[in-house]
C-alpha cells in the first residue's frame, strides 16, 4: 500500500507569513494609536481612582476590571504595584489580571472578520473578573491583615511604555507585535507545513474538555507572545472561544513578574497565581459549555 508523504515546501510559506503579516500593520497601528490616545486620557485617573478603594469589597473588583480591559501591558503593572504597597485588595488585583487581555484586542481588531468577538470577549471577561473579584474579598476579608495603605505618589506604576509620546508608542507597540506575529506566522506555517493542516488542528481538538487547561497554563507566561498565540490559534480555528478565554484570563503579562518582584510573600504571590489558573480554566469551560 503506497504510504501518502506529506509535501513540504518552505517558499510558499515564507511569504504567506510575511503577506498575511504585513495585512496586520495597518490595523495594528491604528487599533494602538486609539490604545495609547484613551490611555494617556483616562488612565492615570483609573489608577488613581483604584488606589483609592482601598479594601471597599464592592468597590475595588468593578473598577479593577474596566481598567484591565484596557489592553494596555501598564495597567496590570499598575495594579501589581499597587498591590504591594497595600493600596488594594487581593480581589481587585485578580480582577485586573483576570479582565486583561494584553494584545488580543488589538489583534482582533486587525482582523475585521472577528470583530463581532471583541465585545463579546470583553464582556466575558469583565463579568468574570467582576464576580471572581468580589468573591474573593468576600472570602479572605475577615482572614487579611495586610498593613495599612502606602501613599500612591510613593507607588511606581508606570511601565516605561509612554516617555516618548503617544505616537512613538504606538510605533514602538505596533513593530514590536509585528515581530511577535510574524514568528508566530513562521513556526505555525511550518508546523503545519511539516504535519499537515488536518493533523495539527486534529491534535489541538484532541485535548477535548482539558483544551481551557492547557490554554490557560500558555496564558500565564508572562509575556505578549502568549496572548498572541492564543487569539492567532482562536482565529485560526485551533482554539474554541472559551479556550481562548481561559487563556486570556490567566495572561496578565508582566503584571505577575511585577508582583513576584514587589511582593515580598512568595506565598502570597504564589497563591494569587494559582487562583488566577482555577478561575481561569474552571471560567472558559463554562463558556464552552455555554457556548
Amino acid at each position: 500500500m503506497p504510504v501518502h508523504v506529506h509535501e513540504f515546501a518552505p517558499i510558499p510559506i515564507i511569504l504567506d507569513a510575511l503577506l498575511e503579516t504585513a495585512k496586520l500593520i495597518p490595523f495594528l497601528f491604528l487599533a494602538f494609536l486609539l490604545m495609547e490616545h484613551l490611555e494617556k486620557k483616562a488612565g492615570e485617573k483609573l489608577i488613581s481612582a483604584l488606589s483609592k478603594t482601598g479594601k471597599l469589597t464592592f468597590a475595588g473588583p468593578p473598577l479593577g476590571g474596566l481598567l484591565g480591559i484596557l489592553p494596555q501591558c501598564g495597567f496590570s503593572v499598575a495594579a501589581a504595584n499597587l498591590f504591594a504597597g497595600k493600596l488594594i485588595s487581593v480581589g481587585t488585583l485578580i480582577a485586573v489580571f483576570l479582565a486583561t487581555s494584553d494584545e488580543a484586542i488589538p489583534i482582533l481588531l486587525a482582523n475585521p472578520e472577528h470583530f463581532g468577538d471583541i465585545w463579546v470577549l470583553i464582556l466575558t471577561k469583565l463579568i468574570i473578573a467582576v464576580v471572581f473579584g468580589i468573591i474573593i474579598d468576600l472570602l479572605v476579608r475577615l482572614l487579611d491583615k495586610r498593613e495599612e495603605a502606602a501613599n500612591f505618589d510613593e507607588i511606581c506604576h508606570d511601565c516605561g511604555c509612554h516617555e516618548h509620546g503617544v505616537l512613538y508608542s504606538a510605533v514602538k507597540h505596533t513593530l514590536n507585535i509585528t515581530v511577535f506575529i510574524l514568528a508566530l506566522n513562521l513556526v505555525l506555517g511550518f508546523i503545519v507545513g511539516a504535519v499537515g493542516e488536518e493533523n495539527f488542528f486534529r491534535f489541538l481538538e484532541s485535548f477535548g474538555a482539558f483544551q481551557p487547561a492547557a490554554a490557560a497554563l500558555v496564558g500565564l507566561i508572562p509575556n505578549c507572545a502568549a496572548s498572541v498565540l492564543i487569539t492567532e490559534l482562536y482565529i485560526e480555528g485551533g482554539l474554541t472561544f472559551g479556550s481562548a478565554v481561559a487563556g486570556l484570563c490567566s495572561g496578565a503579562g508582566v503584571g505577575i513578574l511585577v508582583l513576584f518582584r514587589t511582593n515580598k510573600d512568595i506565598k502570597e504571590n504564589i497563591l494569587i497565581v494559582g487562583l488566577l489558573y482555577v478561575i481561569a480554566v474552571l471560567s472558559g469551560s463554562l463558556v464552552n459549555l455555554i457556548l
